[in-house]
């Protein structure tokens, strides 16, 4: 038992490994899509590539978008509105009319009992019918249904006062009456009685329209079994183009018989778990430091789940939207934390897996394939907001530019295609803006660190900076030059240069605990080591590197800065103290008591700063310096280094190291360059 435990924990991250494989292949399967598929690929105005294919079932042949278009829309211009008569409003305005005039006008009518009796029987006949708001644009002639509680009534709508018709009918109702005298003061009064009464039933209108909807069939004729769909060389065009499609959506929409199910689902699994697979074999190849990173490896497929299911999200509310998933996020989010080539990569794998359930496979593919390497070759220093934008601008019209291209192969006609995908286009660039939030959610769940975070510690306003440049101004303009020169050196050879400036703010600040103890940082003759044995006075230098290690910890700087902290003396040795004590007692010396504990350099970006670093901090001991003596200064110490092995863990070359060299000397002749002597 003890030894099962041992070995569980011992390979406790390969295990885990297995685990995520495991779990991120099951997810996948388990929401994809389980129907029957269709083996054969459909793209209008192309031969047949196949044999002859004959019906397998008989099978109904589905009506075009085209035709259920026309069916819905001839509804709709068909369709007899109903408007809805309000009784309760008519009749109180018929019990209540007397009570809403004035004084005025009330005792007009209360001394007339004929004037009384033509108003009464006004109001009545107007609302026979009801009074609307008249709308623009319509046909007095149209049919409607009027709707009066349980009664329907056809009419038109010219039948239906308004207030223009109503006050012609009025207005003739008086002339032909024996009150033309007060005609303007009768019609005041029926205005100011009147309310309208009658309203378009727009709930009543769409459920009839959509009853009729779910009337329309669908489908028209039918395929007999046996009969021949299409013959080999034949284009995919016309009727046999809607016979393959029909034919397609009833493989498609087949509930499988429970070995059919099983067998599928394996299938399924067997083509995630292989292109998983070559994703883990890519990283353990290649990038075996992210691939020992279980950490790093979480993430990376936690991003491909993530764009998986948003996109089985999307196609489970409608396929045709499925071009609004913004998938370009995936290789942008890879290329911020990791690199380039990784992120297509994983980018390429992850639209394959895709392929296997959305419509239009290939073209798909093509599409989001073109527009992954367009994502990796546009999108450079994502910090800067500029550059974002031009990318998913660039991106879009990618899109844009290849989906046009392919339909017009297939429809043959600009007329026919789908415009409506050019939107979703848009809206998935508009996704990707969303990047910047989504990589410093990833920074604070993950412990990643991309370009965005390297910007902020670059603020040498920064509370650990200020607080080094108070404590140990030497040191901060020190590792303001060896910044200044190692950018420019990464520059050259193309290194990371704004994760190595960085490094080389932060890479000393193990010197703020005490200063003094530092040349840079001593203001008179005297040194603190003059108290000291050079073992001590060793010690205290070889400790700034470690109390460094400790400050950026409690600081929560990041683990590839403090790689910079941690490497950038490699193994060498503080030479000054180990000659001096030499000089005392040279039979009781040990070189290792004056050697920096390593680790030594392991990429280029920290082995770029161990040579700045060195040159720029004996550069300060060159007197009277000139190019020859400057030359050969540089030469010495980065021989020096490459001869003590401090480079044979970075993925250095000698070519590199060399244009390092001539950077570094045409840096410091600009610094030291001679200037004209004034007169007095």
């Amino acid at each position: 038992m003890k030894k099962l435990v041992d070995n569980l924990y011992k390979n406790q991250s390969r295990i885990y490994k297995f685990f995520l494989l495991a779990v991120s292949v099951f997810l996948i399967v388990y929401f994809f899509p389980t129907g029957g598929q269709f083996k054969y690929e459909i793209t209008k105005n192309k031969p047949w590539q196949y044999e002859n294919l004959y019906a397998p079932f008989d099978f109904a042949i589905l009506k075009s978008d085209e035709e259920i278009a026309a069916e819905k829309s001839k509804i709709k211009e068909t369709h007899i509105p109903y408007y809805k008569f309000d009784v309760d409003k008519a009749k109180n305005v018929q019990n209540t009319w007397l009570d809403q005039l004035n004084n005025e006008q009330k005792d007009l009518v209360q001394n007339d009992s004929l004037l009384h009796d033509f108003i009464n029987r006004t109001i009545s006949k107007i609302y026979q019918t009801g009074i609307r708001i008249e709308q623009s644009e319509e046909s007095k002639d149209q049919l409607v249904f009027l709707t009066k509680k349980n009664q329907v009534e056809e009419l038109t709508l010219g039948d239906i006062f308004t207030q223009q018709n109503l006050k012609s009918y009025l207005q003739n109702r008086i002339d032909n009456s024996e009150f033309q005298d007060i005609k303007d003061e009768l019609l005041s009064m029926f205005f100011d009685i009147l309310k309208v009464n009658v309203e378009y039933n727009e709930s009543l209108n769409e459920k009839q329209i959509q009853s009729k909807f779910n009337q329309i069939s669908y489908t028209r004729g039918q395929v007999t079994k046996g009969s021949k769909i299409i013959a080999k060389g034949e284009t995919i065009d016309g009727e046999k183009l809607r016979k393959l499609k029909s034919l397609k959506f009833e493989y498609e929409s087949q509930s499988l018989e429970s070995s059919a199910f099983v067998v599928v689902i394996a299938g399924y699994t067997l083509l995630v778990a292989l292109s998983l697979l070559m994703l883990y074999l890519f990283i353990g190849q290649y990038r075996p430091k992210i691939f020992d990173n279980n950490n790093k490896l979480t993430f990376i497929f936690f991003n491909i789940l993530f764009v998986v299911f948003l996109t089985l999200m999307v196609m489970r509310v409608d396929t045709d939207y499925i071009y609004v998933v913004p998938i370009c996020i995936l290789p942008l989010t890879l290329k911020a934390f990791f690199d380039a080539r990784l992120g297509l990569f994983t980018h390429v794998i992850t639209v394959l897996i895709l392929g296997m359930i959305v419509p239009d496979s290939y073209e798909y593919m093509f599409l989001q394939i073109t527009a992954g390497i367009i994502t990796i070759l546009t999108v450079s220093e994502l910090y800067k907001r500029a550059n974002l934008f031009i990318s998913v601008a660039q991106i879009t019209l990618i899109y844009i530019f290849a989906y046009f291209a392919f339909n017009m192969i297939q429809e043959a006609s600009l007329s026919e295609i789908n415009y409506n995908n050019f939107v979703y286009f848009l809206l998935s660039g508009v996704g990707l803006l969303f990047v910047q939030p989504l990589i410093y959610t990833y920074e604070k769940v993950f412990g990643l660190v991309s370009d965005l975070s390297l910007l902020e510690l670059t603020d040498t306003n920064s509370k650990l900076l200020k607080e080094l440049s108070n404590a140990a101004p030497g040191t901060f303009h020190h590792s303001l030059n060896v910044a200044n020169l190692a950018e420019a050196a990464a520059n050259e050879i193309g290194a990371n240069s704004l994760l190595i400036r960085v490094g080389a703010l932060y890479h000393d600040i193990g010197k703020m605990k005490n200063p003094i103890y530092f040349t840079e940082n001593q203001t008179t003759s005297v040194s603190p080591h003059d108290e000291l044995s050079p073992k001590e006075s060793a010690e205290v230098i070889i400790n700034h590197r470690q109390e460094g290690i400790e400050i950026a910890k409690k600081r929560n700087l990041p683990d590839r800065i403090i790689d910079f902290i941690r490497t950038h003396h490699g193994t060498s040795t503080v030479y000054f103290f180990y000659a001096k004590q030499k000089e005392e007692d040279e039979d009781n010396v040990n070189i290792e008591d004056f050697r920096y504990p390593g680790p030594i350099p392991f990429s280029k970006e920290t082995a770029i700063l161990m040579m700045c670093d060195a040159v720029e901090a004996a550069s300060k001991s060159l007197k009277e310096p000139n190019t020859q003596l400057i030359d050969d200064f540089v030469e010495k110490i980065i021989n020096k280094q490459i001869e003590d092995n401090q480079f044979v863990n970075a993925n250095i070359t000698f070519k590199e190291i060399q244009s390092i060299k001539k950077i570094l000397k045409a840096k410091l002749n600009n610094i030291y360059h001679l200037r004209i002597e004034y007169p007095d």
